[in-house]
């Protein structure tokens, strides 16, 4: 065992752990020589991806393909941190490099899925994931891709679906949760949704959007939301929409009844500027 391998083993252990900063502070203690190594590059990548620093993670990637030469997941990283950059052709472009070397890496496939999914290629982005389902169908980045492209065609109740089946295969993992958790939001399931945000955001305490996402949903979730959860679920303007059309409508039927709802209409939009801060202020307060 060379001298570099304990240290190595710990920084991955620590990004295992959610903890990257010190993954890297323990990759800096490395001598020049084994610095440059592919697994250390490789880690440092990781450990710079979990810290959403997308430049230097790019840069990284870089550095270790023009030291060792072209390798798959180097090259997928730096086509992970290219996307999140918006340089999406170069991203596109490390991609295919990879997979012309490594054409069944199922990380490589979801990777372009994902990229694919997010430019609108919705279809191309189908076609990756059904080839890495193919190679590893209950892997939970095929899961995950699985969610994200069903998302992106619409279908926000496949997403659903699959985030459950997720969940089902992966039942410890945090991202499943999450995915439900986020999924179930989007569809207007408050409850689902705050469980969901709950239990990753409880795995992973590192993940401070997860956190968020919950502390949103139990906020959403309070009683005195209840009147106002179509608006936040459709959205103001929609909701805003179908308000106007039944007030007309009945207008043309019903004058007294299209005034009452007139009437309540108002009010729904006074309780909705005032009720809302009162209650995220409250849930703030008191959240655990």
């Amino acid at each position: 065992m060379s001298a570099a391998q304990p240290v190595l083993a710990g920084a991955e252990m620590l990004l295992m752990a959610g903890r990257p900063q010190e993954a890297l502070a323990q990759l800096a203690t490395l001598p020049t020589s084994d610095a440059i190594g592919a697994e250390a590059v490789r880690l440092r990548c990781h450990a710079l991806i979990q810290l959403e620093r997308w430049p230097e993670a790019s840069e990284a990637a870089r550095a270790g393909l023009a030291a060792g030469g072209p390798d798959p997941d180097l090259l997928r990283l730096l086509g992970r941190a290219e996307r999140e950059l918006g340089n999406l052709q170069v991203a596109e472009r490390a991609l295919l490099d990879g997979l012309a070397l490594a054409p069944h890496d199922v990380e490589l496939l979801c990777t372009y899925a994902q990229l694919c999914a997010a430019s609108n290629q919705v279809d191309k982005a189908e076609k990756l994931v059904q080839r890495a389902a193919a190679e590893q169908p209950h892997a939970p980045i095929v899961y995950a891709t699985r969610v994200q492209v069903a998302y992106a065609r619409g279908d926000d109740k496949a997403a659903q679906r699959i985030s459950r089946e997720f969940i089902a295969e992966h039942p410890e993992n945090p991202a499943a949760h999450a995915l439900l958790g986020g999924m179930s939001a989007v569809r207007g399931q408050v409850g689902p949704a705050y469980d969901g945000l709950r239990q990753a955001a409880a795995s992973a305490p590192g993940e401070q959007a997860w956190a968020e996402g919950a502390m949103e949903m139990r906020i959403a979730k309070h009683p005195l939301m209840l009147p106002i959860r179509p608006i936040l679920r459709f959205g103001p303007f929609k909701t805003w929409a179908v308000a106007v059309a039944l007030i007309f409508g009945l207008r043309q039927v019903a004058p007294p009844l299209s005034f009452v709802v007139a009437l309540a209409w108002v009010a729904l939009c006074v309780y909705s500027w005032i009720v809302p801060p009162l209650v995220r202020r409250w849930v703030r307060r008191n959240w655990r």
